[in-house]
């Protein structure tokens, strides 16, 4: 990012230059975003358990605000699935689904999660997106795909079914699936097994009759439209309300109204973690889609000026009657794939949306909910991700116990706890790690001045000396490990006289490590040995200096491991 007004509004920055041909593709990816974002709007709403309208007035002014702040080009922000899962979960704490306290504690809730994530903005924690890692995000994101594919079944069925967790889901629909509406049923499985044939077959079929694969690719994505028409039209058509068909109902025409969200102590301090951990985790997936999306161009984006830009979308939200929003994974890939060259593209998609509830929502009436159903449950299948699991077990079996974690608890207990156990496994895993950092004894590979593990490769070493690397910074986590290693490598070689730690790796020595090494290098002295250090970089070095470590060091620091290796060689001719 440059500097500068710049830095703060980076339209300052693409708007540079922008011509005919900019405009063009910009407008193109708009409308094909505004298509495929009307059906996930409503679908995302109903899984928040919201009015449809409000999930077409959280598809407006957010996309206006993060277009203003965002560093990404083609991030597309809106509602989405595990927000909105996760929304759902914390306003039905304290309010009564289908209530107006309900939607007035969602629209608190995206004001809450603006303020939050702005703060965190301009206190510069963008490194919260390093928080969670990968394997723990995706077992997370896992988990909340299988319980919101769950939780619509209930709307595929036609029955009422509740709960949070897998097993308050499946209960209740094993309690009540006796009670399925047939009609209901039928339209649901016919819009699942569309939409999937859509995603995979369309396509090819498009191909395969002269349409370019892009093109191509572009008219499946417009695939819920098509069965929404379809659906409604038959259920029009059909009577299905007079059937007891669940529809989407009366959906007000209208541009949303500007108003304050309601502040209620009581309530703000109910969804304040809620809404802290819907903050966290819409960053870190914003994030890594926006990240992931640059990369492909060779363009950056700056973490803390994106949580300012999601901070301004929520509460944009909030001020226009929405519920959280984040960067979609999904939508943002089309708007990329459509060819949208800066967020002039968001601005246009949110224009049409804008239009589309100022005179398209009459025809929602009839609309059935298992239709919307039937798209999140589809949306949320690209979600789930096994792949990962399997990966993590073949790799790293630390890994795989947090990200297995993850899930469990996500499906056992609920998304929020869930998140909690992500955190906390993640820091955990962290800590492992660093722990135990990898300490290794090392020589000189024959004919060459580097030094390898002595258990990996044939090298050569000398009795008096040993040569330790120690593979991680040096602080209070892996201090006591540190010194029981060296003490133990030690005890194995009762010729050595002189210890070498090689530091290359060791970008910090904290107060603790710095009394690890104190007491090393006393129990060394008190046995007739010296304790040297080798390749200290130059900032820890600096603080060393600033101690009298290395006035009562019993032996030397050199500049790299070959020259203390060589003098030390000397010494014991």
């Amino acid at each position: 990012m440059n500097g500068g007004p710049a830095r703060f509004l980076p339209p300052l920055q693409w708007l540079r230059g922008y011509g005919g041909a900019t405009l063009a593709s910009d407008l193109l990816a708009a409308v094909i975003v505004t298509i495929m974002l009307i059906p996930q709007s409503l679908a995302y709403a109903l899984l928040a358990g919201l009015p449809p309208e409000m999930g077409l007035y959280a598809s407006i002014l957010p996309l206006i605000a993060y277009a203003l702040f965002g560093t990404s080009r083609t991030l597309s922000v809106g509602p989405v699935a595990v927000a909105s899962l996760m929304t759902a979960t914390a306003v039905g704490k304290v309010a009564e689904a289908g209530t107006a306290d309900y939607a007035s504690a969602a629209v608190a809730m995206a004001l809450m999660s603006g303020l939050m994530l702005a703060a965190m903005g301009l206190l510069r924690f963008g490194a919260l997106a390093n928080l969670l890692s990968h394997p723990v995000v995706s077992g997370f994101i896992t988990a909340s795909g299988i319980i919101i594919a769950l939780s619509q079944l209930r709307h595929i069925l036609g029955i009422e079914a509740h709960g949070e967790t897998l097993l308050d889901l499946g209960h209740s629909l094993l309690a009540h699936v006796a009670a399925f509406n047939s009609l209901t049923l039928a339209t649901g499985m016919a819009a699942l097994l569309f939409l999937f044939w859509v995603r995979r077959g369309l396509a090819p079929l498009l191909t395969r009759a002269g349409l370019p694969a892009a093109t191509a690719g572009m008219v499946a994505k417009a695939g819920p439209v098509l069965i929404i028409v379809l659906t409604t039209l038959a259920s029009y058509l059909g009577g299905f309300e007079a059937q007891d068909v669940a529809v989407v109902g009366t959906v007000p025409s209208g541009l949303p109204a500007f108003s304050t969200p309601v502040f209620d102590a009581e309530l703000w301090s109910e969804l304040a973690v809620s809404a802290l951990l819907v903050s966290i985790i819409g960053f870190v997936e914003s994030v890594s889609v926006g990240r992931t999306l640059a990369a492909k161009r060779r363009q950056t984006i700056d973490a803390n000026q994106e949580l300012l830009a999601l901070g301004a979308a929520n509460i944009a939200s909030g001020v226009s009657s929405g519920f959280p929003v984040t960067g979609g994974f999904s939508r943002s890939v089309v708007n990329f794939d459509a060819g949208a060259e800066t967020q002039l593209a968001s601005v246009f998609t949110a224009a049409g949306i804008a239009l589309a509830a100022l005179f398209l929502t009459p025809v929602l009436y009839f609309l059935p909910q298992a239709t919307l159903a039937a798209t999140i449950i589809v949306a949320v299948t690209s979600l789930i991700d096994w792949g990962t699991v399997r990966l993590a077990w073949r790799y790293s079996r630390s890994d795989f116990i947090a990200v297995t974690a993850t899930i469990v608890v996500t499906l056992a207990l609920g998304v929020e706890l869930g998140v909690l156990a992500g955190i906390i496994a993640s820091i955990a895993l962290h800590l492992h790690k660093t722990s135990r950092p990898h300490i290794a004894v090392v020589g000189t590979v024959p004919g060459t001045e580097h030094y390898r593990n002595v258990e990996r490769h044939e090298v050569v070493t000398y009795p008096g000396i040993v040569s330790i690397r120690v593979d991680e910074s040096l602080y209070f986590v892996n201090a006591a490990y540190l010194e029981s290693a060296i003490y133990a490598i030690v005890a194995a070689r009762p010729e050595v006289q002189h210890v070498v730690l090689q530091c290359a790796a060791v970008n910090e020595i904290d107060l603790s490590a710095l009394e690890a090494l104190e007491n090393i290098d006393h129990r060394l002295r008190e046995r007739g040995m010296q304790l040297h250090l080798s390749e200290v970089k130059g900032p820890v070095m600096d603080g060393l200096k600033r101690t009298d470590f290395l006035e009562h060091l019993s032996g030397d620091v050199f500049l790299s491991h070959h020259q203390a290796v060589e003098a030390l060689r000397d010494r014991q001719d």
